[in-house]
């Protein structure tokens, strides 16, 4: 096998991602935050099915009805390498630079630092570097065969344990009723007490998925068209299952232990309520949950590093790329310093720079081919991070 073919097999598993594997790793990678989830749940109620849910499955429906046909059509290997094909170089390189900093999983970094604080004390720095770096050395063995794999097993666990987790609920506390006894009404309006701007501003950043890179992988890994779209599909109607049990789980997180910490609530539900046997399984999941989105990222981010913005005498090397998905490591686990708001807020901060700076070009030009040059392409991007910028951090600082 040439060096070529073994990178595209270390990336791309060789294009040959069957139809259950594509499920079971695009659904374990795209919903790594429960903690975030179930925070929202645990603030503002049903308004985290909305704006964690109801928002996202609109653009999964478009992905798969409007992007993945087109997606094919192109031998790339990468988002920005698809962008570099559509554009020229330089659109190549800026749409890197964005995806890298978007794709960077700092919310699931903290989750899993999280985590281990509740379960072993210390630092949560300490348990943020040592959960993350544990996860890039076993990455680095198999790179996406190990990725996939792995997640295949996670998959399954993720999913029972949150099922497991409102059954419970249900059993022990009741139905609906009982969290209309304990929880304040606003948590049974959709807007949760919030303002349609926020809700817009969720919106926007739903239509990330459309140019997100773990998305454009999995389409250029599976082994057809149709294993693509039909993917993107079951995976959707899991989800829903999914955002029903995870909002369900904060409800009773809120309704039980009102007082507690909003990002650790749900982990102090599971610990409380649940029996021994049951609680180690679901807090197995909730890892699960974390690292299947945790270790795809950092791969994403690392190939970003040495496939789209390295020099491209590097980009058949398998050396580059390991260095690479370690810096991504490292650099994640320092950027949980910078974000001292919350998961939420970091959702809200990177997504909104890759939505704004090249949903819009990028779909022009699926649209209407040819109607944006490069140049253009690299204007509008660095444009609309400007606005961004001002809108995010000008405005509030005036």
């Amino acid at each position: 096998m040439s060096e070529k073919n073994n990178v595209l097999d270390l990336l791309l598993l060789g294009r040959q991602l069957t139809l259950p594997l594509f499920v079971a790793n695009l659904v374990s990678t795209w919903y790594g935050g429960i903690l975030g989830v179930t925070q929202i749940s645990f603030e503002s109620g049903i308004y985290n099915f909305l704006t964690q849910g109801v928002f996202w499955y609109i653009t999964y429906l478009l992905f798969a009805f409007f992007l993945v046909d087109k997606l094919r059509k192109y031998d790339a290997v990468t988002l920005p390498h698809l962008v570099g094909q559509m554009f020229g170089p330089r659109s190549e390189k800026i749409s890197a630079f964005f995806n890298f900093f978007n794709i960077l999983p700092v919310s699931y970094a903290l989750s899993v630092g999280i985590f281990l604080q509740i379960l072993f004390g210390g630092e949560l720095w300490v348990m943020t570097l040592v959960g993350t770096m544990s996860v890039v050395f076993y990455m680095l063995s198999g790179g996406f065969r190990a990725v996939v794999y792995s997640d295949l097993v996670q998959f399954s666990v993720m999913c029972t344990s949150v099922v497991v987790v409102v059954f419970f609920c249900l059993f022990n506390y009741g139905g609906l009723s009982f969290l209309q006894q304990h929880l304040p009404a606003t948590h049974f309006h959709w807007l949760g007490g919030h303002s349609l701007s926020t809700n817009f501003v969720w919106g926007l950043i739903a239509l990330a998925t459309l140019v997100d890179p773990s998305f454009y992988q999995r389409v250029f890994a599976a082994n057809s068209t149709r294993t693509a779209k039909l993917g993107i599909l079951i995976s959707t109607v899991i989800w829903i299952l999914f955002d029903l049990c995870t909002t369900a789980g904060g409800l009773y997180a809120r309704a039980l232990y009102p007082e507690a910490d909003s990002g650790q609530a749900y982990l102090i539900l599971v610990m409380e309520t649940l029996p021994s046997g049951i609680r180690g399984f679901v807090l197995a999941g909730i890892l699960a949950t974390i690292v299947s989105t945790l270790d795809s990222f950092i791969f994403i981010a690392g190939t970003t590093l040495s496939f789209d913005l390295f020099p491209k005498r590097w980009r058949w090397k398998i050396l580059p790329h390991h260095i690479s998905v370690i810096f991504s490591g490292l650099l994640t686990v320092f950027l949980t310093y910078v974000f001292t708001g919350g998961i939420k807020d970091i959702w809200k901060t990177l997504g909104s720079y890759s939505a704004g700076s090249l949903l819009l070009p990028l779909m022009l030009a699926h649209l209407k081919p040819k109607l944006i040059s490069d140049n253009l392409f690299v204007l509008s991007s660095i444009s609309s991070a400007a606005v961004i910028s001002y809108w995010r951090f000008g405005v509030v600082l005036s």
